[in-house]
């Protein structure tokens, strides 16, 4: 990802912290059937959508040929083949994704990436809050994973809310279904609860892959895990929606602070 060259860094060398609030998505930018018609961003998120062209490129290959494939990201890949992909990624060629790439090289090259970050989606830092949630129910669950992830930078915010996505996509299509003719249409199998098995120690680490003890995590701490991300796929879109009032109040504040933000803001919209 990167920033617009009218990003609000070029307003001021310390802008207000409180922008980190109004950089998630507006409820409608949420729905990837807006992505067909209007451009026009509706949020007042002054720095570009942050994914990383080799987790957008994977998702959407997914997405367009993968669906309906048993077993995604549990079936085994050609590592050769994941290795070169990696590779052409790393130097920053233009990899084009289409149908004669295997979604199984696809998948395992988007779980690779996820894993071997030098930060994981989720910081470390806050590994522990986002485990603490676990232990909640309903609405104080979701209220207090809502406010974690309100900490996160934007390019690990936008990065998470696409994963989320896409795994949310992948999950819908876990059962078999009757296609417009009454053929049937085979499932994928994998459940939210899968995704959340086979995602969740990539996007919660507790320590760096590598580091002593990063594969020693207890039997707690592995639910956990799995339960938190079942949470973040199941309600994504709900987590990522900054509240009406919770934005009247940060715009309140930052009018207090930083007046220029404010002008700044509104001019974009």
């Amino acid at each position: 990802g990167g920033m617009s060259v009218d990003s609000i860094t070029d307003l001021s060398d310390n802008t207000s912290e409180l922008l980190e609030a109004l950089q998630l998505s507006h409820p409608h930018e949420l729905d990837p059937r807006r992505s067909l018609g209007k451009k026009k961003m509706l949020s007042l998120n002054p720095i570009t959508w942050q994914v990383p062209r080799v987790v957008d490129r994977c998702c959407k290959h997914i997405e367009t040929h993968g669906l309906q494939t048993v077993g995604i990201f549990r079936v085994g890949s050609s590592r050769k083949r994941v290795q070169q992909l990696r590779e052409e990624f790393d130097r920053g060629l233009d990899v084009f994704l289409d149908e004669h790439q295997s979604v199984h090289d696809v998948a395992a090259l988007l779980k690779e990436f996820l894993r071997d970050m030098p930060e994981p989606l989720i910081p470390r830092e806050l590994y522990a809050a986002f485990l603490r949630t676990a232990s909640m129910e309903g609405r104080a669950q979701l209220s207090a994973l809502q406010l974690l992830l309100f900490l996160l930078p934007p390019c690990h915010s936008d990065t998470l809310l696409r994963l989320l996505r896409f795994l949310g996509e992948v999950a819908r299509h876990a059962e078999s279904s009757r296609g417009p003719d009454g053929q049937e249409v085979p499932g994928n199998k994998m459940t939210v609860s899968n995704l959340a098995t086979v995602f969740g120690p990539n996007v919660l680490q507790k320590e760096k892959p590598g580091e002593k003890d990063a594969g020693a995590v207890d039997f707690e701490d592995s639910a956990a895990v799995i339960l938190v991300l079942q949470r973040l796929i199941e309600h994504h879109q709900t987590l990522f929606t900054v509240s009406a009032e919770m934005q009247r109040d940060v715009l309140r504040r930052l009018f207090q602070t930083d007046p220029d933000v404010i002008d700044y803001l509104l001019r974009r919209k």
